[in-house]
This record gives C-alpha cells, sequence and structure tokens, in this order.
C-alpha cells in the first residue's frame, strides 16, 4: 500500500508540473539562473562521415568524441521509440558542436524551399579574422550560398555598421553564417592574434515570431540576460538573408558562458512559415541548444503549451556524453532546447 501511495505521489508530480503556468523563476544570489551556460549547439545529420569532414576540413572543427546510443532513456529524451544514434563532438575554439545521425529511424530532409525567415530557422555563427581568406575557402570546396556574397552592413545602424557577414548552408542544408567584426564590435577575444582563418561560435540565431514571447522563456524561465538590440534592414539585409523587404528585429542573450543565443523576428516580411507540427528529432530540419543548468529545478517550471515538453521529465544521461541528468523542451517557435546537469 505505501509503495502504491509513494508511485501515486510521484506520478502526481511529474504530471502537475508539466501543466505548471509559464512564468519565471526568479534570479538572486542565493538562487542563480536555472542556466548556467550554452554547452554546444547540435543539429541533425543524414551521414556522419560526411559531415565530420565538411566541418573539419572546410571550417577547421576538431573532432573530440564519437559515441554510439540505443537506450530506452534516449528514447524518451526525444520521444521516438527504436533511437540508435551516433553523435560527434566537434569543437572550433572554445566552442563545440554535436552532429546527431539517426542510424534508426531515420527522419526527413530540410524542406527545399526554406527561407531565412520560416521559424524552424537556426544556425551558427562562425568568427573569421579574414573575410576574404574564408569566402575563398568556401568557394574552393564548393559550397552552396544564401547569401549574394560577403556584406558589409552599413554604418548608419550604429549596433551593426562595419559588420561583415554571409550566409551558406552544409552538405544537409542546414543554414550557417560566418561574421568578422570591426575593431569595435564583439568579444575582444575575436580580436587576438591568430594564425587561424575560423576562430569559435559567436552566437546560435533563431527566428521567431514575438521576440517578447521568446523573452519570457529564455530571460524569466531559463535566466539568459539580454545584452544587445538592434533593427537592421536594406539591400544589405536582403541580400544576407536572401529575403526581399527584409527588416529584422534582432535581440542577443547571454548565459554565463558560452555562445549567445540570438532572436531574429521579422518585422517584414510576416510570412515565415511555423515548425511543423509532425517535426521529430531524427528531421534534418533538427537543431537543439544545449545548455547546462539545474534539471530538478527547471523541471516544475517548464511549460507545456508556450514551449512543448518533449522528454516528459528528466532522464539519467547514457555513458559516453558526461552528463548526469537532461531534459528536452521546445521553446514558444518549436526551437528545442537541450538541458543538462553535471
Amino acid at each position: 500500500m505505501i509503495r502504491r501511495l509513494r508511485a501515486a505521489l510521484t506520478l502526481l508530480f511529474v504530471s502537475a508540473s508539466l501543466w505548471v503556468t509559464f512564468g519565471p523563476i526568479a534570479a538572486t544570489p542565493e538562487t542563480p539562473p536555472v542556466v548556467s551556460a550554452v554547452e554546444a549547439i547540435g543539429m541533425t545529420v543524414a551521414d556522419m562521415d560526411r559531415s565530420v569532414a565538411f566541418y573539419r576540413d572546410v571550417l577547421g572543427f576538431e573532432r573530440q568524441d564519437d559515441t554510439r546510443l540505443a537506450s530506452e532513456a534516449w528514447d524518451r529524451l526525444h520521444g521516438i521509440e527504436g533511437a540508435q544514434l551516433r553523435v560527434v563532438g566537434m569543437r572550433l575554439g572554445e566552442e563545440r558542436i554535436e552532429l546527431a545521425q539517426w542510424l534508426t529511424p531515420r527522419g526527413r530532409p530540410v524542406p527545399r524551399d526554406s527561407r531565412s525567415h520560416d521559424r524552424w530557422f537556426q544556425h551558427i555563427a562562425i568568427i573569421v579574422n579574414d573575410m576574404d581568406q574564408a569566402y575563398l575557402r568556401l568557394q574552393r570546396h564548393g559550397v552552396e550560398r544564401i547569401s549574394s556574397s560577403p556584406q558589409r552592413l552599413p554604418d548608419w545602424n550604429p549596433a551593426a555598421g562595419g559588420i561583415r557577414a554571409f550566409y551558406f548552408k552544409d552538405p544537409d542544408e542546414h543554414p550557417l553564417e560566418l561574421l568578422q567584426f570591426p575593431a569595435d564590435k564583439g568579444s575582444a577575444r575575436w580580436r587576438r592574434p591568430s594564425n587561424k582563418v575560423f576562430l569559435g561560435i559567436d552566437h546560435t540565431a533563431i527566428a521567431v515570431r514575438d521576440t517578447e514571447t521568446s523573452l519570457r522563456f529564455y530571460r524569466d524561465v531559463l535566466g539568459l540576460r539580454v545584452a544587445g538590440e538592434s533593427v537592421n534592414s536594406g539591400i544589405e539585409q536582403e541580400r544576407l538573408n536572401d529575403v526581399v523587404g527584409a527588416r529584422v528585429r534582432i535581440t542577443t542573450l547571454h548565459a554565463p558562458a558560452g555562445p549567445a543565443v540570438e532572436f531574429l523576428e521579422y518585422l517584414h516580411p510576416r510570412d515565415g512559415r511555423a515548425l511543423p507540427a509532425d517535426a521529430r528529432a531524427n528531421d534534418l530540419v533538427h537543431w537543439q541548444t544545449i545548455m547546462t543548468g539545474d534539471v530538478a529545478r527547471a523541471l516544475p517550471a517548464m511549460p507545456t503549451r508556450a514551449g512543448e515538453m518533449i522528454s516528459r521529465g528528466a532522464i539519467t544521461g547514457p555513458a559516453g556524453l558526461g552528463f548526469a541528468r537532461a531534459l528536452v523542451v521546445r521553446d514558444p517557435d518549436g526551437h528545442a532546447i537541450q538541458l543538462r546537469s553535471r
């Protein structure tokens, strides 16, 4: 009887935690933010060897680890049964990406008509110390471009003036960005002397429908802080994003450590499409921002209506990836967040 009561109470707790209202977790000196770092950015790939070769040979990433995963816990984390994955971690400078190939079940390719203002858009911004050399390297490797060419953002925009940027795609159609900051912008570490062209990852950017709604999730629930804002428009922005008439509200947020998260709210055009309701982690459109934090403290506050729970509770971390517990939740636009505790 006591065992049945304990089981019932456990079930009640988990069920209640899934249906709480979308509210903030206040950070104080005694209770720091739920998220302590943006640890990595993950993406689903179709052919691991091809992707590793691309990120290594074209962009200068270094492979760190190569893990095979097949467990009931991993199924529960992503809501997909019978999962068998190969996960490869790669590092550029101080930042890390995680490539995941679903050996079974396989998912769908990225829609060929994807646009930069569709709300499944996510990319990583790779810092270079010489845009011309980086662009030449991409040309030599025949990468698929999104931008017509590298764009210098205009000086009339004080938050972005002088930044050079270029959008392109990896072999699975994932959008990527090259960035070169002028002397008065960006982190000081991007200006350190280096003999490498590709230096690290400044941020991951996501298309959002409404900035204020996204802030209530990333700032008020996860505890990221707003670090900068701008509105970008003009012919340079159109050529960069390949979106006619692009006018973009950009909001940059930081965790205590790791690359930033950047919101891209397209004020014009407003016809960006929502993430398909049946999208899953084995589809190649899938990205996930991997954050380190307090899973036990976050779980009761994670919403299902403003941000859908995928894992329906925390799991014990599988051997090989070095974390103790994890959960996956979608933000208000469907972008996946994987929160891990050590």
